[in-house]
């Protein structure tokens, strides 16, 4: 009977938090719609790694269309693999971890970050410093976004600009020299 209770006083709590809510605008409803052009002018990535070593990942990106492009997005996954043990609390598993991300670019996604409009004509180059933290061979993908809600899209000659690398982490790390 008391847990009943609780409940009750909980829920009822918690209703004007959710009908609060109910009054805010959709989250892409400032998001333009439409197509901007974009090209990926220059990706890389080393493919020879060591365990620990920090690295850099290099984007470059330039603004193809008239338009201002509304919210500069890359997507970037295979920071992290998914582990399938059933006693894992988190299935995702790191091969890399993000030492520094492209600056003012954190998103509430965990493997999307923005960089924000991009003028026509322009060039941004976005870079993570990555640490391999489990050895092997991987594949890293991205992807480029207009905007982070679906609404504003980007086309590199109609395909969405995108690109991999094939990473191969060695369990070897470099010798260190104590005096």
């Amino acid at each position: 009977m008391r847990l009943r209770r609780a409940l009750l006083v909980l829920t009822l709590l918690a209703l004007p938090l959710v009908a609060a809510a109910c009054g805010q605008k959709a989250q892409d409803a400032d998001e333009p719609s439409g197509t901007w052009k974009v090209r990926v002018i220059d990706a890389s990535f080393p493919g020879r790694q060591r365990l620990a070593d920090e690295v850099q990942l290099k984007i470059t990106i330039k603004n193809e269309d008239t338009r201002a492009l509304p919210d500069l997005a890359v997507t970037v996954d295979g920071f992290d693999m998914r582990g399938e043990s059933p006693d894992l609390s988190d299935p995702n598993r790191p091969v890399w971890v993000v030492e520094q991300a492209p600056p003012n670019s954190t998103s509430a996604f965990t493997n999307t970050w923005t960089a924000g409009s991009l003028p026509a004509g322009q060039t941004k180059t976005l870079v993570w410093k990555v640490s391999a933290v489990r050895s092997g061979t991987y594949t890293l993908r991205f992807r480029v976004n207009a905007g982070l809600n679906g609404k504003a899209k980007a086309s590199e000659d109609g395909k969405v600009p995108a690109g991999s690398f094939i990473a191969r982490v060695s369990d070897k790390v470099h010798p260190v020299n104590v005096d």
